[in-house]
């Protein structure tokens, strides 16, 4: 992936005042520093390239939340999988639909304690369930680049603006070049739609409309592991595409922050302007407590 991924920016957009929006007027939203990508990013679970789940399916949060209620917080890939196929806690009606499930689950999600990403999102799952949509976005924008595609037409526009399907297009055409024919394109376009309705962020059906979510310090201190694993640190990691997916500025995740240690998630030591942030209890590793 280049330098030109790392800022999700769209255009040719017709929004509710009548306007068009250029994709040299949309306020870069940066899920990774300018410099390029951290060399471990990929080993901790992230995701790059011209390809993702969206392509077929949604954020799925309804059988995340179902697979992770039928498998202990221990469990391995081969227990989820078990739970999927074997015990069929999805309720799907034949094996080969259960089989794709796990499948794109796993592309998803990983359900693989090896995978840090993972492996903090389930640490975080039973925290606090108002935060599961969140949650399960945040992991999802680290594992599926059509879905980080479509987050700048999405996080950049305010609350009540209807959100037109071209940006959308043209961010996930900028990453996917010609590979996809135009049916392919819009189908990807709903999916997405789709996801960032389960996640609050879009409201209705045939019209979506922004809306705001509300963040937990649960949510939070997700944001600030994936920053800080995509390569930002210390006050910038208040300031990053993580951060805006959920809807706060600098201020209110700063005060969430504080939140979050106060809960025992995180340490953070403040300095005058300099911020230091802990994030070592998020993951404390396979078979560590």
């Amino acid at each position: 992936m280049t330098s030109e991924h790392h800022s999700v920016t769209f255009s040719a957009g017709k929004f509710a005042g009548g306007f068009t929006m250029s994709l040299a007027e949309v306020k870069a939203i940066e899920f990774f520093p300018p410099a390029g990508l951290p060399a471990g990013a990929a080993k901790l679970g992230f995701r790059f390239g011209d390809k993702g789940t969206h392509s077929s399916r949604t954020l799925m949060l309804t059988e995340l939340e179902a697979v992770l209620a039928a498998a202990p917080g221990a469990a391995d890939r081969a227990a989820y999988a078990a739970a999927i196929i074997e015990g069929n806690c999805l309720e799907k009606p034949t094996a080969s639909t259960r089989r794709l499930s796990n499948q794109r689950l796993g592309e998803l999600y990983a359900l693989d304690p090896f995978v840090v990403v993972f492996r903090v999102l389930r640490g975080l799952w039973d925290v606090d369930p108002n935060a599961r949509p969140l949650l399960a976005m945040l992991a999802a924008l680290a594992r599926d680049p059509l879905f980080m595609a479509s987050a700048g037409p999405v996080l950049s526009q305010h609350a009540g603006i209807e959100i037109q399907r071209a940006p959308i297009r043209e961010a996930l055409r900028k990453l996917v070049g010609e590979r996809m024919n135009d049916d392919t394109l819009d189908k990807v376009v709903r999916n997405v739609s789709s996801s960032w309705t389960q996640t609050g962020h879009l409201t209705g059906r045939t019209f979506k409309h922004r809306q705001c979510v509300s963040a937990p310090p649960t949510a939070v201190a997700f944001a600030l592991w994936l920053g800080n694993a995509a390569g930002f640190r210390g006050e910038e990691l208040l300031t990053t595409g993580w951060i805006a997916a959920l809807d706060c500025t600098a201020t209110s995740a700063r005060t969430l922050a504080l939140e979050a240690k106060r809960i025992g998630l995180i340490d953070l030591r403040t300095a005058g302007d300099v911020v230091e942030f802990g994030l070592d209890r998020l993951d404390p590793g396979l078979g560590r407590k």
